[in-house]
């Protein structure tokens, strides 16, 4: 792996550098780090301006070919705008799913009409989109889904429209968002993943009521969304009908990419941070929260270059274990790491660390409290650590598969 970078390379990240010093700064330079994991409910409108305003300048969905709006780059020109924008410390996104995952998703899957219907709006970031995966009793286990669909006449036409009828829950930003990627169950009787489709589905309708779930960290960026006689129209299924768990695998594969590198940038931030604060209030004395500080800084170093090393094997077109092996192996390496920074920072913190900087609910949490309380989560979302493990060892290792109980 060559991680030199060429004179065009080296260009284009001073390109991306210097747009992102010239325009973060008067009404924009208060919106530096918001919106981050736990806190997407930060500035929201004032960060979809500034997604707005990259999307004019052409800095939205980079990776996606020109012929759909996007600027073609190379995955290390990705990956370079990626990490360029952690270190400006910009404002976090407002339609990741809809960026990174449902638009190369239709790019792959999509009709020429779903095409030309959803992806300009997307990449002008004028339609938000929420990720209708999970569900009560089919979570990790997405080939349990029981949300269903059929096709039905509507009253007025001879046209036909989906009718949707289940719960989602754990849905980002659904609250917020103008549409949903929906896995349901459009075959009755089928089971597993056989008899899904993969369904674009407007939530501003009067079958969809979403509810917030609060969280610890006192925002509410997860949702149950309950569909009942929700519609969308016939041709607004991805893949053939009935073909649905290919398309939704699909789009996991683009789940884990570049913009995950330019993550470990905003961990090294992080952990820089606890550093700041061991040598202020003195912990840094002690040899075991040195010791720890060290380890995580060389866990991180080692993190990022599995991922630049999976991400070159990718695009050499080597990579055999693109199914889950290298994707598992980053999940399970950044979660585990990102748990262990946030039990650190509370040590780290001593006795101050048990006290908000409020009286009343919500709780001001300070940075360190709230990435302890948020980390939590991290290896569970996006795949929890077991079924990581169970990919590895029955994709990759070759194992029985675990017994259905």
């Amino acid at each position: 792996m060559d991680l030199t970078e060429s004179a065009e390379d080296a260009a284009f990240r001073e390109e991306v550098r210097s747009w992102l010093g010239d325009h973060l700064v008067g009404e924009w330079r208060d919106l530096r780090g918001l919106g981050g994991p736990g806190r997407d409910h930060e500035a929201f409108e004032e960060r979809l301006a500034w997604n707005r305003l990259l999307a004019e300048h052409g800095w939205t969905c980079v990776g996606w070919p020109e012929a759909y709006g996007g600027r073609g780059l190379s995955l290390w020109q990705q990956v370079i705008f990626h990490e360029e924008y952690a270190r400006a410390d910009a404002p976090h996104g407002v339609n990741h799913l809809g960026e990174t995952l449902l638009g190369p998703t239709l790019i792959a899957f999509g009709t020429d009409a779903q095409k030309e219907r959803f992806l300009p709006p997307i990449r002008a970031v004028e339609e938000l989109w929420a990720q209708g995966y999970s569900e009560p009793n089919a979570g990790s286990d997405l080939a349990n889904v029981q949300t269903k669909a059929s096709l039905v006449s509507t009253s007025s036409t001879t046209e036909q429209e989906w009718v949707v009828d289940g719960q989602k829950v754990w849905t980002s930003n659904a609250h917020q968002s103008d549409w949903c990627f929906v896995v349901c169950r459009t075959e009755p009787g089928s089971t597993r993943h056989h008899g899904l489709s993969f369904l674009l589905v407007p939530l501003r309708q009067d079958g969809v009521e979403i509810r917030p779930i609060e969280q610890l960290t006192s925002g509410s960026e997860f949702n149950e969304v309950f569909f009942t006689g929700a519609r969308t129209a016939a041709d607004l299924v991805v893949g053939e009908a009935g073909q649905g768990w290919g398309v939704a695998m699909g789009l996991l594969g683009f789940e884990r990419g570049v913009s995950t590198l330019g993550q470990t940038v905003g961990f090294a931030r992080e952990l820089d941070d606890v550093v700041a604060r061991a040598k202020d209030n003195g912990s840094i004395d002690d040899p075991v929260v040195r010791d720890r500080l060290a380890q995580l800084k060389v866990e991180l170093s080692a993190i990022r270059s599995f991922a630049l090393r999976a991400l070159a094997l990718v695009e050499g077109g080597q990579d055999s274990a693109a199914g889950g092996g290298a994707g598992s192996i980053f999940k399970l390496a950044w979660a585990g790491w990102h748990r262990r920074l946030g039990e650190v920072a509370m040590d780290v913190a001593g006795a101050s660390g048990l006290l908000t900087r409020g009286t009343e609910v919500p709780y001001d949490l300070d940075e360190h409290q709230r990435l302890f309380l948020f980390s939590r989560s991290d290896t569970i979302y996006g795949g929890s650590d077991e079924v990581q493990k169970n990919i590895l060892a029955e994709r990759v290792l070759g194992l029985p598969r675990e017994p259905k109980g």
